[in-house]
């Protein structure tokens, strides 16, 4: 019996009801395990029109891409057109934040790894010719640094978009050629779309937003700004075209052809750990592109994505030749993906699933060192704490973020780990852990951390 026999019954059995209860419009994905698939998909594309999501439909990969912009870098490191540790400015000479001696320090690994330092959420619309990532590169002149480059991780799309402009600067053309000829060509991603205009093309998945009465509509706007295409505003793809991708990583840099995209020494680099994550239920390290989950003693390489009302999830692992590739288009996908990945662990590789993080449902002690502000280029947060010593978090999005339909979020925080406390609401279906890290100087933390470094901006 196949591998995959299991498992496919899971699917057919579960996802349906899983995308009820998560108000999911549509799902689509792609499970390998060596040279056998399993592609499913269900719901719409677009819930306005009505239109069947099916296995040859493209949905935005969102932040996954930065995995491939990664690999577009590490073809350029075997070259020998870049040193990762070399500094950024040896490439493009123009490239500043606000903290120059920082600046002159960043290096390409730095920014693979999300230890650059500076603000990651610049989301500026610098057009859609093909300068817009050097153009991009120029707006981050003023960008504050938040530490020191290598201290720490926090999450940066700005620095993929800067590693979008190295590949166009020692390639000598747009990043959406260099991907093209360098990669989705190559791997045969027929159903591949850089922007609307090529995912129009095919059978398209529109975005689902949530609204202020609870219920998901249609996103108005498609896809983000040009600029930040590297780090994931505009790729698209069917679950069997990332399924591919994913498998160019399970063979050693081979394709499916036989050519080879990159070498064995690179593919393990690159899901080597360059940096230890805090500890709030995510990946617990980072290697250079891949995000590191631990499972039972095991490595698994992956890496989520979200757009607008868009979201998407990859694991891979590499010992069983196995790869996970799931697409949705708004509700709240992130449970059905758990519940995915921890169905093919258990089945293909005999790993348990993880328990969730669950509140304690007491207050959090040294709450003194949690109260305040914690500002983002996206986001502003207060901590405060009641007379009765419950401590709440409150977070109103802005700019771009909240443009594009974010909504802001009020919850209750109780103990979990130490300085790392336990929202009692969900957002997105999840509970996400929120880490205080650092000292201010008056026993108070500097950073919140839920993935993204967030400064202390007042008490």
């Amino acid at each position: 019996m196949s591998q995959l026999a299991t498992v496919q019954a899971w699917v057919q059995e579960r996802i349906p009801a899983l995308m009820a209860r998560h108000r999911v419009p549509a799902v689509s994905l792609a499970i390998g395990v060596g040279d056998e698939t399993l592609a499913y998909a269900a719901g719409v594309l677009h819930r306005g029109t009505g239109v069947a999501a099916d296995t040859a439909s493209v949905f935005q990969i969102g932040s996954i891409t930065k995995v491939f912009t990664a690999t577009l870098v590490m073809q350029l490191v075997e070259e020998g057109l870049l040193d990762l540790d070399a500094p950024v400015q040896q490439v493009l000479p123009g490239f500043r934040v606000a903290d120059e001696e920082a600046a002159a320090a960043i290096t390409p690994r730095h920014l693979l790894s999300h230890t650059a330092g500076f603000e990651g959420d610049v989301f500026v619309d610098t057009g859609d010719g093909d300068d817009a990532l050097e153009t991009y590169v120029g707006v981050l002149a003023e960008t504050p640094q938040l530490f020191a480059p290598g201290e720490m991780f926090s999450y940066n799309n700005a620095g993929f978009s800067t590693l979008g402009r190295i590949v166009e600067v020692l390639r000598g053309a747009p990043y959406e050629r260099v991907l093209r000829e360098r990669l989705l060509d190559p791997l045969g991603l027929r159903h591949a779309a850089v922007d609307a205009s090529e995912a129009i093309l095919h059978r398209a998945a529109v975005g689902h937003l949530g609204q202020d009465d609870g219920e998901f509509a249609p996103t108005t706007v498609w896809a983000m700004e040009r600029a930040g295409a590297p780090a994931g505003s505009r790729l698209a793809m069917t679950a069997g075209d990332l399924l591919a991708f994913a498998r160019l990583h399970l063979a050693d840099g081979l394709a499916s052809d036989g050519s080879r995209l990159l070498s064995r020494a690179t593919v393990e680099a690159m899901r080597t750990a360059q940096i230890v994550l805090p500890d709030i239920a995510q990946g617990a390290a980072w290697g250079l592109g891949w995000e590191l989950f631990a499972r039972e003693g095991r490595t698994i390489p992956g890496h989520d994505g979200n757009t607008i009302g868009q979201s998407a999830s990859l694991r891979v692992l590499p010992e069983e030749g196995v790869a996970v590739a799931v697409l949705a288009n708004g509700g709240e996908p992130h449970p059905i993906f758990t519940a995915l990945v921890d169905a093919v662990l258990e089945e293909l590789a005999g790993i348990a699933a993880a328990p969730a993080p669950a509140p304690a449902g007491s207050p959090p002690p040294h709450a003194d060192r949690f109260v305040g502000r914690y500002a983002s280029s996206t986001a502003l947060t207060t901590i405060s704490r009641t007379a009765e010593g419950r401590v709440w978090l409150d977070r109103v999005p802005h700019g771009v973020v909240a443009d594009l339909g974010d909504l802001p979020f009020r919850t209750e925080l109780v103990g979990w780990r130490g300085d790392v406390l336990l929202p009692v609401e969900a957002e997105g279906g999840v509970r996400q852990p929120v880490a205080f890290l650092g000292d201010d100087g008056a026993g108070r933390a500097l950073f919140l951390h839920t993935g993204r470094a967030d400064r202390r901006v007042s008490s």
